[in-house]
């Protein structure tokens, strides 16, 4: 029953922020115009995972919710490294959990923590986008004419010499002419974003989620919260923090408390930092979507990035906090919730029920599927 109940309350937690990432996914997908993406994210180097990273970091989104909003800025032209960088400054931190931060672990740790959140997201994302360009040095694609492509071949023009003016070649029409096609309204392009983040984007992303949730629930029922405490400071505490946070749920703002009761537990600074950069980056459902999104490869790439900057980060700040002195102080308050629990409760219901529809219209085209093969 505790399994049950902790799951229950992990779903009611992520559906609010899931649901808004559904949501600011189907926007992306149908309002930000692709040539935009392609000039600015669509491209894989240095300063395109650093545009992604800066534009994810300020996000107020969970580790749930960020996963359809990724998976909409790439299937919308974003490169891997773009992709990825976006995944990863997205749940470390946001403005709410840097709020949060300055009040419960103090200034210190509410500007390192961006600052560590942007590197890793960087780093990871420069790594999977160099994971990229070795698959195309060994796999060079074939190229193949279509009638879409950008650039159409020139008529070759020959010489005349009574002609004082080159002809000019004649006009053809293309199978991506669009200019004759009336543009859709307001109210069909919010419904088109609607339907591309209820269908589609939730069909692909809801195995995962489930999946995480439930290894979150296993965690959170199973291991001791004083389980942590014993390990104290070091690359051991840091490493263990790591392997709890893999399987975990837990967004930015959610584990800024859990890190200020573990720094009153005798936690150093350093592993709790490594807390909250491994635990809302590397939960089995953005693994599950990055296998599937980016590669099998990335996955590598993406946990080598995050885990190496977070221990990185997480060792430069027991030197500062010894070294210079820099106070990290835990100040636990009255415990609030970040959203109210009737609005978690209405999103999850609805969010059910969509995620029922979907089992239902699959059941139905395999019930058709394995009717048609029997007559």
């Amino acid at each position: 029953m505790d399994l049950l109940n902790n799951f229950w309350q992990l779903f009611l937690l992520s559906a609010p922020w899931l649901m808004l990432g559904l949501l600011i996914a189907g926007i992306l997908n149908v309002y930000l115009p692709a040539n935009f993406l392609n000039t600015h994210l669509g491209k894989e180097g240095f300063w395109t995972t650093v545009k992604a990273a800066l534009i994810g970091a300020p996000m107020p989104l969970c580790s749930c919710g960020v996963i359809p909003a990724a998976i909409g800025l790439r299937r919308a032209g974003a490169s891997k490294s773009a992709t990825t960088a976006f995944l990863v400054s997205t749940p470390e931190t946001g403005v709410d959990s840097v709020s949060v931060s300055y009040v419960l672990l103090g200034p210190f740790m509410a500007i390192i923590r961006p600052i560590a959140a942007i590197c890793s997201a960087i780093v990871a994302g420069v790594l999977v986008g160099r994971d990229t360009d070795k698959q195309h040095l060994e796999l060079e694609p074939e190229v193949k004419s279509s009638c879409c492509a950008s650039k159409a071949v020139e008529p070759e023009v020959k010489s005349n010499c009574c002609a004082s003016k080159p002809a000019a070649p004649a006009a053809e029409t293309s199978c991506c002419d669009t200019s004759s096609v009336a543009a859709p309204s307001q109210w069909q392009k919010m419904r088109q974003a609607l339907s591309f983040s209820c269908n589609k984007l939730l069909s692909d992303t809801m195995v995962w989620l489930m999946i995480g949730l439930f290894f979150a629930a296993l965690v959170q029922t199973y291991v001791p919260e004083s389980f942590l405490t014993q390990w104290g400071s070091g690359i051991l505490a840091m490493l263990v923090v790591i392997l709890i946070s893999i399987p975990m749920y837990i967004c930015a703002t959610a584990s800024t408390p859990i890190a200020a009761g573990l720094l009153l537990s005798g936690v150093s600074p350093g592993a709790v930092l490594v807390f909250m950069l491994a635990g809302p980056a590397t939960n089995i459902a953005t693994l599950g979507v990055v296998a599937n999104e980016l590669g099998k490869r990335a996955v590598a790439a993406y946990l080598t990035g995050v885990i190496g900057v977070a221990l990185c980060f997480g060792f430069l700040t027991d030197y500062l906090v010894t070294e210079f002195g820099f106070v990290v102080t835990p100040l636990l308050g009255e415990e609030h919730e970040v959203l109210p629990h009737w609005l978690s409760f209405i999103c999850g219901v609805i969010l059910i029920i969509l995620m029922l529809r979907l089992v239902a219209i699959a059941w139905q085209k395999k019930r058709q599927v394995t009717g048609k093969s029997i007559a």
